[in-house]
């Protein structure tokens, strides 16, 4: 299959670029290595996909992530995802993977079971623009799915907990906090699974667990010989879980805490330089 991928450099179409490769699809990268920036109509002929993962955002920061300019973060990210799609779906691209959010969520009441295709009820403009996106991408009447994703994590140069690390390694105070977290691979995987399935559903969650600093730290403390105490563990009924049926009746099965595990040693290595 030859896809068109978009955010390939960043810490999540890193995780996505490796697997697309490794299953044996030709994967043609747009980001900014390539001249590619959201608002781009790109030439999308002969390509069977799109996987859009390219975000515009202050650095560390999604929800918020537009910081003093919303109005340049609404032009990039959703009329520049529309103008994506719309390309793609001119071109003739049969399927169009998009990486929404659990963000989506986020508006909905406490014990509201977050099913995959419950309507999107967002509480931010991170969360607005990706249900926007969500709603262009169901109405051009194609196979697209909306991936509504939880935080990635996984090894990487820049990986999202490198500046945990290193402050709760310098002693500094660490807030205490519990979410949910999905490997990189894990994410990836699920995307090859849409890219197979005959019929993909328009709306899926992808999560994995239920993650405290807490315990997080902790391990970090233990595998680096740290003896600065973990932050103290965060209220766990706050966090509401993303139901992944979809998926699961597909066959993906994320690594859970194992894959944590295995990967913390790499991660934490940076930290430690």
């Amino acid at each position: 299959m030859r896809i068109a991928l978009t955010g390939a450099n960043g810490i999540v179409g890193g995780f996505i670029l490796d697997a697309m490769r490794g299953a044996g699809h030709h994967v043609t990268t747009l980001d900014r290595r390539t001249g590619f920036v959201l608002g781009d109509a790109p030439d999308l002929a002969g390509h069977d996909a799109l996987i859009h993962c390219a975000f515009a955002h202050r650095p560390g920061r999604y929800r918020g992530g537009e910081g003093d300019d919303p109005v340049e973060f609404q032009r990039d990210n959703l009329h520049g995802t529309i103008r994506l799609f719309d390309a793609a779906a001119e071109a003739g691209v049969a399927r169009i993977l998009f990486l929404s959010s659990r963000a989506v969520h986020d508006g909905h009441p406490a014990g509201t079971a977050l099913t995959d295709d419950l309507p999107a009820s967002p509480a931010n403009l991170y969360g607005e623009i990706k249900a926007r996106a969500e709603e262009h991408l169901a109405a051009l009447g194609l196979s697209g799915t909306s991936i509504r994703a939880t935080g990635i994590y996984g090894p990487g140069p820049h990986h999202k907990w490198l500046g945990l690390f290193r402050d709760y390694l310098s002693g500094q105070r660490v807030a205490p906090r519990v979410g949910t977290e999905l490997h990189g691979d894990d994410l990836a995987q699920a995307l090859l699974l849409l890219l197979e399935h005959d019929a993909p559903p328009t709306t899926v969650n992808a999560s994995d667990l239920i993650l405290d600093r807490h315990d997080l730290l902790d391990a970090v403390r233990r595998l680096s010989g740290s003896h600065h105490s973990p932050p103290c563990r965060a209220e766990a009924q706050q966090v509401r879980p993303l139901l992944c049926d979809a998926l699961i009746g597909m066959g993906w099965r994320p690594g859970g805490m194992a894959r944590l595990h295995t990967d913390l040693p790499v991660m934490l290595r940076p930290a430690l330089t």
